[in-house]
């Protein structure tokens, strides 16, 4: 049986025996401790002169981490990674820079983490690498002689080919991409796109089993919406120890709790999430004094200046609307700039009459899934999500909004506060039976089964 070698920017800190959060860290760790394997990646940590490696067993799986030099970090992670593609990737074109030198130490952290597998993989080994830090890896790994079969499954948005050429290195980079054997995505819509820039600008061709040859190489796409687990997600809003540590949270707040849970980020909509909110209170007065809306957006980049700037503007607009609407005995808006761990999170999911998820752009955002899941069937809270979220192609019952109209969100939050429980519980229910279909195992099994299988190409949904 082949070895699962995971690459990604980051391991997971994981220990045996313990739960680990949502989202890549959980399905990429149910795959690796069914088959055994390896999880390859950046350790976090900054060195002034060399790279160093540490190995560490964790029951069938071996993690085997790098440490990324000063220069590395500023030119791969915080210039090109961060500074060039995130904001592109997300349609951000404004928030993009484009630096040669940057793109060059992309390219050379890439080929780093090459030669640091090609010491340690199998001839048979499937590699499946995640997101947009690693665009060039396959590239890499093929100058360092790897035959194997490899994977790259793109957690953000891939955009339209007008946005991507932005990118003044947008021409090597799809030529490295065309390096994979498989590219996953996780809408329809993101395919699509990478499609239209390969075969209209790229010079690929379309095969007749919806295979594209680029280069003599075939490549194959697919379609992945990555899930969550939805039972265990709801038995953790449920366990009795977690209902009472969000009981506390919740005493000194309004009978009805408005919630949203960001990294914070520019994509998210943060700004136009807090106008919209100002502008419910304004325009439906009747939530006043019984409405709190809770925005927790841990920090994240906190060394790129970009996201100094958000952070200081939320905060002032915070402050603003606080002093505009509060009374003695209530504050409408709770900002927290800090991160709590699943076992707050899931239960105040669950306590949420309304849960707002509104990025201007978002690959999927499993906040929203794991929202629903949290929710108690009977008495479910209602979902507001943007329709520029990739969770959107899947929970169209929940209330989309586009988060460029403020008056459009107020209304939204207004019809949610104010849904009949029948409603609620079929959209609900509506949901809830799509998450179970694309659950979190069967984004996992899919997509490493079709790399490798190396069947059809043109994958869809499933």
């Amino acid at each position: 049986m082949s070895r699962l070698v995971v690459v990604s920017n980051r391991v997971a800190p994981i220990q045996e025996g313990e739960a680990t959060a949502g989202g890549l860290a959980a399905g990429v760790l149910d795959a690796l401790r069914e088959k055994g394997g390896l999880w390859f990646g950046w350790s976090g940590t900054v060195t002034d002169t060399q790279e160093l490696e540490t190995e560490r067993q964790v029951g069938p799986i071996t993690l085997y981490t790098i440490d990324l030099t000063r220069r590395d970090y500023d030119d791969f992670y915080r210039g090109f990674a961060n500074g060039t593609l995130w904001p592109v990737l997300h349609y951000q074109i404004g928030l993009g820079r484009f630096e040669a030198s940057e793109f060059a130490g992309y390219r050379r952290v890439n080929e780093t983490f090459a030669r640091g597998l090609a010491a340690l993989v199998q001839p048979d080994d499937l590699i499946w690498a995640h997101d947009y830090h690693l665009l060039c890896l396959a590239d890499a790994l093929r100058a360092q002689g790897l035959q194997n079969r490899i994977g790259l499954f793109l957690h953000t948005p891939f955009p339209a080919p007008g946005v991507f050429m932005t990118i003044p290195a947008h021409a090597d980079l799809i030529r490295a991409m065309c390096a994979f054997d498989l590219l996953g995505f996780q809408t329809e819509i993101d395919r699509t796109a990478f499609l239209d820039y390969v075969l209209r600008i790229g010079g690929g061709s379309a095969g007749a089993d919806g295979s594209i040859t680029v280069g003599g190489r075939v490549v194959r796409t697919g379609v992945y919406p990555i899930g969550v687990h939805v039972d265990e997600t709801r038995a953790q809003a449920e366990l009795p120890a977690n209902r009472r540590t969000a009981t506390r949270l919740r005493a000194n707040l309004m009978e009805q709790l408005i919630l949203s849970v960001d990294r914070l980020d520019y994509s998210k909509g943060l700004r136009q999430r807090f106008a919209a909110f100002e502008r419910f209170l304004a325009e439906f007065p009747a939530h006043q004094g019984v409405t709190t809306f809770m925005q927790i957006a841990p920090p994240s980049r906190g060394d790129i200046e970009t996201y100094q700037v958000i952070r200081r503007e939320l905060e002032a607009e915070a402050g603003r609307i606080n002093g505009r609407f509060a009374e003695v005995d209530w504050v409408p808006l709770r900002y927290l700039n800090k991160s709590f761990p699943r076992n707050v999170l899931m239960p105040l999911y669950a306590t949420a009459q309304c849960c707002l998820v509104t990025p201007l752009r978002d690959g999927m955002n499993l906040v929203a899934k794991e929202y629903v899941s949290a929710q108690d069937p009977e008495d479910p809270g209602v979902l507001v999500l943007s329709e520029f979220a990739g969770a959107a192609r899947e929970l169209d019952a929940a209330l989309l909004v586009n988060p460029y109209d403020e008056a459009g969100m107020a209304a939204a939050i207004d019809r949610a506060l104010r849904m009949s429980a029948e409603e609620r519980r079929e959209r609900h229910g509506a949901m809830l039976a799509v998450m179970r279909r694309n659950s979190l195992e069967r984004w996992r099994d899919r997509f490493v089964a079709d790399l490798g299988a190396g069947g059809s190409a043109d994958l869809g949904a499933g």
